[in-house]
């Protein structure tokens, strides 16, 4: 202890005494003065304010992860005050505390905020990520509660694990992620979005998509425009525990998104900026060239049919025109974002600006997108806190895109320049082979669409603390949407020569509005801990369209002023409406038994009056069985036994399905007139589903974290459109039908393989195994058929059967291919039940069997991060295995001979094709105009969907820059869909949905893109 004074008393200084010290020391002081000194000089010392002594003192540490990583750019705060600093490069700071100010609060994005207290010496300061602290605060339905306490099944991923791919769609961010989320990223199309499934199909007619929260409002099935770097977490809820209180919407999941908020301390400016060079990755399917589709023609059987025909020349061979190469280029996708952060106890913001641009790989489509977040939160006094925000953002695409079909299909011979290089006209072509075949390219010199779209997300949301254990909370949102676009077909171009040019434009717009008034419960007595609430929640929707078609008109004009024809005018106008009363309680005895129990009632609008409302409930306990007693492994630090029970719904995708409906699309003679659409059913009602559920976590040796669940999930009364006889001119009625039934396992483990000051490496898997079926139809129905979903005329179908899985394929049995003749062979069931072979498709069609499943046996993910010292290097897998696709494109570009029209394609690795007796081949013998109907739909075309595909391998590295006042400076290189293993002889295995369902179909998609990222992230 040093002490240096000087001859006034009001000179005293102190320096590196820790506050226990400092108060001896006064004391000290005062009793020599007591005794040396008069009455008056006393009263005089004793009257010193104390932090007038300590003027101030110099406060050093470090702030790391775990691993011993350095954090640059953490907020140190000195408690109570807005006085702070950040972290340097390397993880350092140093600030100047004043007064008898002890206590400094620490916190970095992504990490557990931290309060320490000064000591002696430089602080080590340790912050655990957030999702690792078992008394982190997670969010669960609308409220939070610590995950100590948490019974139901849930997964929070960070923005830090979020931010690996390059896309403006969020769905896609939780490919491979969280157990028992399976992820379809859709097409390589730029901002397409992904479509998800939690824990199985629960419907055999409905939208399988989850329910998305973000802030606390219900958004809908999609998690529509959020830019991915404002959020902060993603929770997926799936377990009846953690998704009933969402009553009627939560059947098919929850993913609540929980965005950035500014924090206390110093301003924190962050810019990130990513490049991306991006390439259509066609995976196994390789069409052929000139050379090799003339191979195939030259072995044709039947090669007398066109041999005598003008284009059949030797010359052909040499012929070679890319169609694939002419329309697609390496794109180029960059993402900029700047956001600025900070506050203080009373007053904190977050904003952000973000600028996603893609100029596609395939030539012709430009997408741009723009965000804005404004979000602040001000605490007016000790019982009022308001929290307002608006998200909005603008998307524009201008679309001249090269037709996709045409790169498949169109033959190489076929060149759409003339010999002077002049454009072949986009009418059937006497110079091409395929004379039925358009040359896109010709249209595409004037035609063009353009279309651009706003969405404003707006709240004022408040807290009023009542006491300090009851708080309401209102919730209050106004989303508005409007869209707008207009395609233009030129006089000049085939689509509009016939009506001397279109100009077709189209308008909508919608708004909801959602609010929710909470009352939050939060109090404890004893051992004894209780978490509720109780709110009511409304939520509206209105929506109109309108079109505007004209025709008539001089090149080069996109207005409907200029045009001679008003072709055509329509709208449509669509409203919906859902009011909720919702409970839920969170018991804790001693940390160590939990129990948890919601309600809600809601009303719909689309349901028949006479069963308008639904009742909704779960209840679930845990046991923390680390903390007994009685429990002495030490290695293990946490061990928790949950279970759950509960109900949840789900709504039709027909907004007025209980209604008796009319069509007014018809007339005669010019007067309107109605026509019977639809009958009505007044007790429709809900699917509801109801969910069973088992989990264990456990926490070892301090580098293990291990989390199992089984679930059991039911759904009854299947919403279904039954047919009717067309007799009576309505071929359908909307009923509640059938059951379904889902079980599954689900584990991830995380490891901390390495953990020391330089290195950290950590593994994260997961897997996830999904069985259902259908358990029972509607009436004394054994089966229905249905189509495949994907629109496509000829496709295969399904079958819905109990027993079976709702994606069971109902097809004519393959045989193969008749080692003597050649010939395609399918299997039959003949008079005696027996399955024989037939080279008759339309016999072995009137017999078509259940065939295997498009849901895969299991999938999930994995990834591993590595850090030393300032470089990082992290790899994301994701893999699906089992399940079988239906490859409807091989029945056009694999098709025998039977399309002589268009390409085909080159026969996959194991193929092999029938050329003489005795020949074991997967191919029958192909034909000129093959008529041997071999291309037809049946199990020929079902193959595994089995893949391993690398999502994501970046490498970063953190220079240390602080002589430039930054804080934390990042440069990374990465690659994203790098390679794909599979099998599967089309695009993708990975097929993307089609008219917004998962078929399990594959047909000429937009394949996805391979990307190579150069990107920056800036902390100041």
């Amino acid at each position: 202890m040093k002490l240096l004074t000087q001859k006034k008393p009001r000179d005293l200084v102190i320096k590196n005494l820790s506050h226990k010290e400092i108060k001896l020391t006064l004391l000290s002081l005062l009793a020599l003065t007591f005794q040396v000194s008069t009455a008056s000089t006393i009263k005089t010392v004793a009257s010193y304010d104390i932090n007038l002594l300590l003027v101030q003192k110099i406060v050093k540490g470090q702030v790391t992860d775990e691993s011993g990583a350095p954090l640059p750019g953490a907020n140190v705060l000195i408690k109570g005050t807005t006085i702070g600093v950040q972290t340097d490069a390397d993880g350092n700071f140093s600030i100047e505390v004043l007064g008898n100010n002890n206590t400094l609060v620490v916190s970095f994005i992504g990490m557990e905020e931290q309060e320490v207290t000064i000591g002696v010496g430089p602080l080590k300061i340790v912050l655990k990520e957030t999702g690792q602290k078992l008394n982190e605060v997670v969010i669960v339905g609308y409220s939070t509660i610590k995950k100590e306490s948490l019974t139901g099944s849930l997964q929070t991923i960070t923005n830090k694990k979020l931010t690996d791919a390059t896309t403006p769609s969020v769905e896609n961010l939780l490919a491979g992620k969280a157990t028992g989320v399976y992820v379809n990223s859709g097409s390589g199309q730029p901002g397409e979005a992904g479509k998800i499934i939690i824990r199985g199909k629960t419907t055999v007619n409905g939208s399988t998509d989850p329910l998305w929260v973000v802030d606390g409002v219900i958004v809908g099935n999609s998690a529509g425009s959020i830019n991915p770097s404002d959020i902060e977490t993603m929770t997926i809820l799936k377990d009846a525990a953690s998704t009933a209180v969402y009553g009627s919407q939560g059947a098919n999941g929850v993913i609540v998104v929980t965005t950035k908020s500014g924090k206390s301390g110093k301003a924190t400016i962050n810019f990130s900026t990513k490049m991306a060079a991006t390439t259509l990755n066609t995976g196994n399917f390789n069409l052929m060239n000139g050379a090799e589709l003339y191979d195939l023609y030259d072995s044709f059987s039947n090669k007398q049919d066109f041999s005598n025909a003008w284009w059949w020349t030797p010359e052909l061979r040499n012929k070679n025109f890319d169609w694939w190469d002419n329309a697609t280029r390496t794109g180029l996708a960059t993402d900029h974002n700047l956001s600025i952060s900070g506050g203080n106890e009373s007053l904190k913001s977050y904003i952000s600006l973000g600028v996603y641009d893609e100029t596609a790989a395939i030539r012709g489509y430009d997408y741009t997108r723009y965000n804005a977040l404004l979000k602040f939160s001000y605490k007016v006094n000790n019982w009022l806190t308001i929290r307002p925000q608006i998200n909005a953002t603008r998307r524009d695409v201008l679309d001249r895109q090269h037709s996709v079909g045409a790169m498949y299909g169109n033959m190489p011979w076929d060149n759409p320049y003339s010999a002077d290089g002049t454009l072949v006209g986009n009418q059937p072509n006497p110079t091409w082979v395929n004379t039925t075949g358009s040359n896109y390219l010709y249209d595409l010199q004037w035609d063009y669409s353009e279309s651009e779209a706003y969405d404003v997300r707006s709240n004022f949301d408040f807290d009023i603390k009542l006491t300090d254990w009851l708080t309401f909370t209102s919730v209050n949102n106004y989303i508005f949407s409007n869209s707008n676009s207009m395609a233009y077909s030129d006089p000049r171009s085939s689509s509009g020569l016939a009506v001397k040019g279109r100009i077709e434009d189209y308008m909508s717009s919608y708004n909801r509005v959602y609010t929710n008034q909470l009352f939050k419960f939060n109090k404890s007595y004893g051992k004894h801990d209780f978490n509720a609430i109780a709110g009511y929640e409304w939520n509206e929707f209105n929506s109109k369209s309108t079109v505007g078609i004209a025709t008539g008109f001089a090149p080069g004009f996109i207005v409907g002023d200029v045009a001679s024809i008003p072709e055509k005018v329509k709208g449509s106008r669509a409203q919906w409406a859902v009011q909720s009363l919702l409970s839920n309680v969170n018991y804790t005895y001693d940390n160590k038994y939990l129990a948890q129990v919601s309600l809600r009632r809601d009303g719909a609008s689309n349901f028949g009056v006479n069963s308008q409302y639904g009742n909704f409930f779960s209840v679930s306990g845990g046991w923390n069985i680390h903390k007994e007693d009685f429990f002495k492994a030490d290695y293990i630090t946490n061990l928790k036994l949950r279970a759950s029970y509960g109900s949840v719904g789900n709504r039709p995708n027909s907004l007025y399905p209980h209604y008796a409906l009319y069509s007014l699309t018809t007339g005669y003679n010019e007067n309107p007139g109605a026509l019977i659409s639809q009958i009505a059913n007044p007790d429709l009602s809900w699917e509801k589903t109801y969910t069973a559920g088992v989990g264990l976590d456990i926490s070892f040796l301090k580098r293990f974290n291990l989390t199992l669940d089984y679930y059991d999930k039911d759904t009854s009364g299947l919403l279904y459109q039954v047919p009717l006889p067309g007799v009576i001119g309505v071929t359908s009625i909307w009923k509640n039908v059938g059951a379904v039934s889902n079980k599954g396992f689900e584990a991830a483990l995380n490891v901390e393989i390495v953990k020391n000051e330089d290195w950290r490496w950590a593994v994260d898997a997961n897997i996830g195994v999904n069985k259902n079926k259908v358990t029972s139809l509607y009436g004394e129905r054994k089966q229905i058929i249905v189509g495949d979903g994907s629109g496509i005329a000829g496709s295969a179908s399904k079958l819905l059967t109990p027993g079976k899985d709702v994606d069971t394929w109902y097809l004519t049995e393959w045989a193969g291919v008749d080692p003597e003749t050649g010939r395609p062979q399918w299997f039959e069931t003949n008079a005696n039940g027996e399955r024989v072979k037939t080279f008759s498709y339309s016999n072995a069609s009137k017999t078509p069997i259940a065939m295997g499943a498009y849901t895969p046996s299991f999938f999930g993910g994995f990834s591993t991060n590595l850090d030393y010292k300032s470089f990082d290097l992290s790899a994301i897998f994701t893999y699906s295995v089992g399940g079988e696709i239906y490859n409807y494109a091989r029945a056009e570009f694999d098709s025998d001979g039977a399309y002589t029209d268009r390409n085909q394609m080159n026969l996959h690795s194991g193929w092999s094709r029938w050329e003489k007796p005795g020949d074991i081949a997967t191919h029958p013998q192909a034909s000129y105009n093959n008529q041997s109907n071999s291309n037809k739909a049946s199990s020929r075309f079902l193959e595994t969907g089995t893949y391993l595909k690398m999502r994501s391998l970046s490498l970063g590295y953190n220079l240390n820059v602080e002589r430039l006042n930054i804080s934390n400076l990042r440069l990374f290189v990465a690659a994203e869909n790098l390679f794909t293993i599979s099998h599967f002889s089309g695009v993708d295995p990975e097929i993307p949905p089609s008219n917004g369902q998962i078929t399990g179909v594959a047909t000429s998609v937009y394949p996805q893109t391979r990307k190579f990222v150069l990107g920056l992230n800036l902390t100041l």
